[in-house]
């Protein structure tokens, strides 16, 4: 499930921007669909210019019923009648979504037995001051098991002490969910950590899920800003 939604914040129409010959929002669901790992694809969307762009190159497109504070609400909508088991969601200004990250993510519900865990996502490396400072770079901390503990747009962990390296992971906007757990998301009100720091992720912290993070080294390019789109551009070239 791709959610998309036209008036992003940052950078309004983002996801129906060009990149090389076709909107963003396209890039991004060809790629999923390239991964081959899904039995179905579909873009949710509130936005009958993104719903027009998927289904008239051939894709498979959803409206979004209900105005929604975030993509997991919306995706909620969309599967509540779905048969599935795992759903993954693809954050639509994701145009470099790689099959061997979402594979890692698909990989971990395999070997949960005992079902601890509610949902997966990804995190990568990063080590560049400007990225590493940069509020719209959502940074994660995670346990010894790699569960994560904290997200925060703030640089965490803080470098008190300057004597031992501190290693930065940037969240990558890629989730897979148990389906119990994503309903379970919708009908629980948004706390006063998520609205702070306006990351969807805080919410199953603040509720006690459990969140399994998944290093890769792939990191891709999300679009956020026009000059992320320029960089995009160049890298698809």
């Amino acid at each position: 499930m791709i959610p998309a939604r036209y008036a992003a914040s940052r950078f309004p129409a983002k996801l129906m921007q060009d990149l090389s010959g076709k909107p963003v929002i396209l890039r991004t669901y060809e790629a999923a669909i390239g991964t081959k790992l899904f039995d179905e694809v579909y873009v949710v969307t509130d936005s009958d210019v993104i719903f027009d762009a998927i289904t008239n190159a051939g894709g498979q497109a959803l409206m979004s019923q209900k105005e929604h504070d975030c993509g997991s609400d919306r995706i909620a909508e969309a599967v509540t009648d779905m048969e599935v088991d795992i759903i993954v969601n693809v954050q639509g200004d994701e145009p470099f979504t790689d099959r061997e990250s979402l594979a890692s993510v698909l990989e971990v519900f395999k070997n949960d037995t005992e079902k601890e865990i509610d949902l997966a996502s990804l995190m990568v490396r990063i080590t560049d001051e400007e990225e590493i400072n940069n509020p719209n770079t959502v940074k994660v901390i995670v346990d010894n098991r790699n569960f994560a503990l904290y997200f925060s747009r703030s640089v965490i962990p803080y470098p008190r002490n300057k004597e031992i390296e501190s290693v930065y992971y940037k969240h990558k906007g890629i989730y897979a969910f148990r389906k119990s757990a994503l309903m379970a998301f919708q009908r629980l009100p948004m706390l006063p950590l998520e609205a702070i720091e306006k990351i969807e992720a805080i919410r199953y912290l603040e509720y006690g899920k459990k969140i399994k993070m998944v290093e890769t080294t792939v990191s891709g390019i999300e679009i956020d800003t026009p000059e992320d789109l320029k960089r995009a551009q160049q890298a698809w070239k």
